[in-house]
């Protein structure tokens, strides 16, 4: 047990580097033009947020996979 403890903190821990060395990064840069998107799913249902609608599209398109993926194992 304690091994999959120790990777996911290590997991954790690189994720938060990866951060860092993108926040420093950037900073030289001067403002840098971000756009993304993201989806929250609660239970089967997506929540889809964008910064523009091309990410919005995506975003949505993937979370409609997510969902069917879901239903699919869930009946399974």
């Amino acid at each position: 047990m304690w091994d999959v403890v120790s990777f996911g903190l290590a997991l954790v821990l690189v994720g938060f580097g990866i951060v860092v060395v993108a926040l420093l990064a950037s900073a030289d840069s001067g403002r840098p033009s971000v756009k993304g998107a993201g989806v929250i799913m609660l239970g089967p249902i997506p929540l889809v947020f964008a910064s523009d609608s091309k990410w919005a599209s995506l975003a949505l398109v993937l979370a409609i996979a997510l969902m069917l993926l879901s239903i699919l194992l869930y009946v399974l």
